[in-house]
């Protein structure tokens, strides 16, 4: 049975402190979890350079464990994104990142890294925090 998560956007701790970036970056999300090892999941956010971005990605987690009633998944996320200035003048761009799902009942968090492309994106550690509707 397929699950619904909402989020209300992404969280990021960028490795260079030292820049003006961006570290909540609130928006709308939805994920669908279609089985165990398969999502997609789409939204928008403002991002670390202050700009809208859209997005849209398959999850694939095939690895699974049970930590203390929670249920956590890892794999990779490949989708694309759109609104990095330095990146495709913000124009949409395809990325694959790692992704570890940890989910309770209700709720639930997405961790990815995102790496550091000199001059086009910055790398951050990003929580993506989601609330169960279905």
């Amino acid at each position: 049975m397929p699950r619904v998560w909402i989020s209300p956007g992404i969280y990021s701790y960028h490795f260079d402190r030292s820049k003006d970036l961006r570290d909540d970056n609130w928006g709308l999300g939805v994920e669908v979890t279609l089985a165990p090892d398969h999502a997609v999941i789409a939204g928008n956010y403002i991002n670390s350079n202050w700009e809208r971005t859209h997005y849209a990605a398959y999850g694939w987690r095939p690895l699974h464990w049970q930590v203390a009633g929670l249920e956590l998944s890892a794999g990779v996320a490949l989708g694309a994104f759109d609104g990095y200035p330095n990146y495709r003048d913000g124009g949409w761009f395809v990325a694959a990142l790692p992704l570890l799902a940890v989910e309770g009942r209700y709720f639930g968090v997405n961790l990815t890294v995102i790496p550091t492309i000199q001059n086009r994106l910055d790398g951050a550690l990003s929580v993506q925090f989601k609330l169960r509707v279905w």
